[in-house]
């Protein structure tokens, strides 16, 4: 029988102290604790990696090779473990073809919807294509024609260069002598035709002349179908008026074009057979940015354009010496010696965009004393201007080098041929239901979503179609159970924050319908407002209940609540944490686990984050008038000076828009004097009040190994400092510089400081091994002797920041910095971490301990985005009482956050909506003080405020999807239906699980096709 639970043992991964536990199977498990209490650990390095190692086995010994072997984790043995799934915040594609239609599968079914049952339509003459049999060609002949004198011709070449000698003679003898030649009549019997070889031609047959009356039909209906096996289903009828094509393949009976059956690889940006030529599928192509590009300070001759040679003689990438530059603003009556900001703006234009199609006559020469061979000479051309040559040299150039130095200084635009939708334009042209593929894409989900419910296909397009949209719509509903309503399926994953990459891939496992797995995910509530969370938790159900375990990694209350099973780790975090305080159903905890555990504490009401007995007042704001960027609609909003500032609203509400694109670039550019894109808006009035902005956002602290905590907040320079002081150092002759990994003096010489190793695997991805000779530690031998209080520089940057302040507690410029790091949450982090281990939420919190460090100015603008990712109620508590801290300074902050504990405390609140997306979103549903938030019946935010202000009681209302006995496994049988593949008719089977099956039949019965190709 299959085991009942996940039984781990002896678990000892990083902070766990030798922990074992039962999780049961088919249940909601929700793993809580403070910041680095072990949840991590337990869920994703043990249970995991060793799930994931254990399928790695089952693959054969060649496909290993090439994966590399998995470390088993610090455990003693785990039973139990199906096949698991993880869905965290980091492991979302980061290419920039990945969409959400493609990580949910729905652009895949779209392209088989639109390829079966889309109509294609003449991408030019806008009119439908179609393929017709020749009795239709013959009645819409007659419905055009009928009265006229017509030519029956069959179109043989289009465009085609050649002589076509051989084809005239056959044609002469199978005797048809009558052609139309590049638009002109030639008879074979008269004349002899002789073509040029490289001109495109335009050849014709003339099969029939006649009188289109009924009549003659029968001699018409043969002269139609000779033309159309001549040129190969092509026909042309030319009347005394017009003129008209047919086919009976996909051809535009208006201007001809031809276009081949589509396929589902027609509607693939993916391919070369569905892509936009010019961007090649990304809908987007790198441009040159004349402001990077040009230095208006400075002369041609001076070097202005960014790629002249050091010599400035010539102008790199485009082809061109500065020496032929100024012959052609010579003949355009100026020069290159004028500093390029006096140029005239049509001077300017001239230079980097070329002057059409006027011709110059250049000079070239080659060589000189030292060379073999020399030479020179004239050559006519057209001025095409620099930028454009420019990026013609960077399409050739080969080195990725060299193109990295030039898109430096280019921006990605909008591709103009496909104008973003990334399709050719044959694609593009194809309609479902009046939609074409990209007009669908880019749609919220929401309004896709409603779309396609709306869509009735006849009778013929419900058997080909049918199967095909359930699964699109119901693809699309799970995208909005979980809260993504307002994203459209265009949108690039690597555009996804966190919560919502994390979210899109869990709505992608609903959607595949699998039973009996292990889901693990981390915090799938970052970003959801209350309303959001409901459909959220609803999901989860959705999934436990399709005969699935869901272990989640949460600090959301609803979610703690609603767990089957609520796991605690703690009491602490880092060395004080990993350990199991309970497992049990949320109803069942009492004060006996408040003891030791704090989310209990939390959850039994016996602490809480207080609410403040008194909000600030400001009279100076910052007025911000008529912001319209994204789905924003004109809204005027003051944030009051001084305060702390809430800016609230469901996802898409337009929270970022506001905040993010317009407010914060505004500031930048005004304070700062940056040259940030700003949202459209009206005005700003206030910002005298201000004298910076700081921004503190979950983007890496660093991209490399080298940065870490230590180098971001300025610590190791101080700890560099004091070792360079001790004796031993000053013995040696050491300075600072000994102590960095970043120079040649102390580091470890066999990794260059680094740690490890990197090992180039051709077409394989890097592998990192850890250096022999320094085992890790990043310094040389010598430099490792220098100790304080017994511990080297290596073992400072190994010291979590707690361990670090006791060792350093007496060096107050040094435990100042760790002080401020312990005081947002992060006594568990390790001073070396490399910065790309480093999760969002650390990193914003690295971020603003670095701002708590310096020197207070007051009147400082501080912008946070959803700070309390990855934090429990405790944390949360510190992170507010450093928050009001600064603010007591005289500082202003806006955060941008959906924790109702949070926004309890602010001083003041924005709330927008009143839903997400286009329409109903971007509007200013309230502004005030919280108190005055929860007055207001249209608000989502108002309305789950109220419970907390008024300590009332709220009610999670969850939608009952149980499918089967949890209590049991997810089934007692496999069940196939509709397979199909090879010769397989159409076959339903229900095999039962947990038992020795056995498929017979003859040789080629279709045995193979079920076991090994379907299941």
């Amino acid at each position: 029988m299959a085991k009942e639970s996940i039984r781990v043992v002896g678990a000892q991964e990083n902070n766990l102290k030798n922990i074992s536990i039962d999780i049961p199977h088919n249940r909601l498990v929700v793993i809580s604790g403070i910041s680095g209490s072990g949840k991590s650990s337990l869920a994703f390095n043990t249970i995991f990696m060793e799930a994931q190692r254990r399928y790695m086995e089952t693959l054969s010994s060649y496909a290993r090779q090439f994966i590399g072997n998995f470390d088993r984790p610090d455990v003693e043995h785990i039973e139990g473990l199906r096949p698991t799934i993880s869905i965290d915040q980091k492991t979302i594609s980061r290419n920039p073809r990945s969409t959400v239609g493609t990580l949910t599968e729905i652009y895949d079914y779209m392209r088989v919807l639109f390829a079966r049952v889309g109509i294609p339509h003449c991408p030019d003459c806008k009119v439908v294509i179609e393929a017709q049999p020749s009795d239709q060609i013959i009645e819409k002949l007659f419905a055009s024609f009928e009265g006229e004198k017509i030519k029956i011709v069959a179109p043989m070449f289009e465009k085609r260069k050649g002589e076509y000698r051989k084809e005239l003679n056959q044609w002469k003898e199978d005797g048809y002598n009558r052609l139309i030649i590049d638009g002109k009549e030639v008879n074979l019997d008269e004349e002899e035709i002789k073509l040029e070889r490289y001109v495109p031609h335009d050849i014709e047959i003339i099969i029939d002349r006649n009188l289109c009356e009924r009549k003659n039909e029968p001699s018409i209906a043969d002269s139609i179908s000779l033309a159309l096996d001549l040129a190969k289903g092509k026909l042309k009828i030319i009347g005394e008026k017009r003129i008209r094509t047919f086919s009976t393949k996909l051809v535009c009976s208006n201007c001809g074009l031809s276009v081949n059956e589509f396929n589902p690889r027609d509607f693939s940006y993916n391919t070369p057979v569905g892509a936009c030529q010019l961007c090649k599928g990304l809908g987007k192509i790198p441009q040159i940015v004349p402001e990077k590009f040009v230095n208006l300070e400075l002369s041609i001759a001076k070097g202005a354009i960014a790629t002249t040679t050091k010599s400035l003689k010539y102008i790199t990438y485009s082809g061109i010496s500065v020496k032929n530059l100024n012959q052609i603003t010579k003949e355009n009556g100026f020069d290159i010696v004028t500093p390029f900001k006096d140029l005239t703006e049509e001077q300017q234009d001239l230079i980097l965009y070329g002057s059409g199609k006027k011709t110059y006559k250049l000079k070239w020469s080659w060589g000189g004393d030292t060379t073999t061979w020399q030479g020179k000479g004239e050559y006519l051309t057209t001025w095409k201007g620099i930028i454009p040559l420019t990026m013609e040299g960077y399409y050739r150039i080969n080195s990725l080098k060299r193109k990295e130095q030039l898109e430096k200084l280019m921006e990605l635009s909008t591709c103009p041929d496909c104008e973003g939708k990334r399709l050719k334009p044959e694609s593009l042209a194809v309609f479902f239901k009046g939609k074409n593929m990209a007009e669908l894409n880019q749609l919220p989900i929401d309004k896709c979503s409603n779309f396609f419910k709306k869509v009735k296909l006849t009778q013929e397009e419900e058997i080909i179609a049918g199967p095909l949209l359930k699964e699109i719509k119901n693809r699309l509903s799970f995208l909005i159970e979980v809260g993504l309503h307002y994203i459209t399926l265009n949108r690039a994953a690597n555009e996804l924050s966190g919560g919502e990459a994390q979210r899109t891939r869990l709505a992608t496992q609903i959607g595949s319908k699998l039973q009996g797995v292990n889901y693990i995910l981390d915090e799938p509530s970052i970003g959801l407002a209350n309303r959001d969370n409901e459909k959220l938790l609803n999901s989860l159900m959705t999934l436990r209940d399709g005969g699935n375990t869901v272990i989640v990694v949460e600090h959301d209350e609803d979610t703690l609540r609603n767990a089957d099973i609520l796991i605690d780790l703690g009491p602490l975090a880092g060395d004080e944490g990993g350990e199991v305080l309970f497992s049990l159903e949320p109803k069942n905890i009492t004060a006996k686990e408040a003891k030791t555990s704090l989310t209990a504490k939390y959850l039994l009401g016996l602490d809480e984050i207080p609410i403040p007995q008194k909000r600030r007042i400001s009279d100076k704001f910052l007025e911000l008038e008529g912001a319209e960027h994204n789905n924003l609609k004109k809204i005027s909003v003051k944030f009051p000076i001084g305060c702390f500032i809430g800016v609230t609203g469901v996802s898409g509400s337009g929270k970022s828009s506001l905040i993010k694109d317009t407010l914060y670039p505004i500031l930048v550019n005004k304070l700062l004097n940056g040259t940030q894109q700003v949202g459209k808006y009206k005005k700003l009035e206030g910002i005298e009040h201000l004298d910076k902005v700081v921004v503190i956002n979950q983007s890496p602290i660093g991209r490399s190994s080298r940065s870490n905590p230590a180098t971001y907040t300025k610590v190791l320079d101080h700890i560099r400092d004091l070792y360079a002081r001790l004796p031993e150092a000053l013995v040696r002759g050491y300075t600072k510089t000994r102590f960095t990994f970043n120079t040649k003096e102390g580091r470890c010489e066999a990794c260059k400081g680094h740690g490890y190793n990197k090992i180039e695997m051709s077409l394989l991805p890097d592998v990192e091994v850890e250096c022999e000779i320094c085992k890790g530690r990043r310094y040389d031998d010598e430099t490792l002797k220098v100790k304080f209080a017994k511990h080297s520089i290596a073992d400072v940057l190994n010291m979590t920041v707690s361990r670090a302040k006791k060792v350093f507690e007496n060096q107050p410029k040094i435990n100042k910095i760790l002080q401020t790091l312990s005081d947002v949450g992060l006594d568990y982090i390790r001073l070396g971490q490399p910065s790309t281990t480093v999760s969002g939420g650390e990193a914003q919190r690295i971020k603003l301990s670095r701002e708590l460090s310096k020197t207070a100015t007051g009147d400082t603008l501080y912008i946070l985005d959803e700070p309390t990712t990855g934090l429990s109620f405790e944390d949360i508590k510190k992170l507010l009482v450093v928050l009001q801290r600064l603010v007591d300074k005289g500082n202003t902050i806006i955060i941008i956050e959906h924790n109702l504990d949070v926004i309890k405390t602010a001083d003041h609140i924005i709330d927008l909506g009143p839903e997400g997306g286009e329409d109903q979103g971007g509007y200013l549903v309230g502004e005030g003080t919280p108190e005055e938030i929860i007055l207001l019946e249209n608000s989502y935010t108002g309305n789950a405020l109220r419970s907390v202000l008024l300590n009332e009681k709220k009610e999670i209302t969850l939608e009952k999807t149980e499918v089967f006995d949890r209590n049991l496994d997810p089934a007692n049988f496999l069940h196939v239906r509709g397979a199909t593949k090879n010769n397989l008719k159409n076959i339903d089977l229900d095999i039962p699980k947990e038992k020795l099956v056995v498929i017979t039949g003859p040789s080629g019965s279709g045995k193979s096709s079920l076991a090994i190709d379907t299941l």
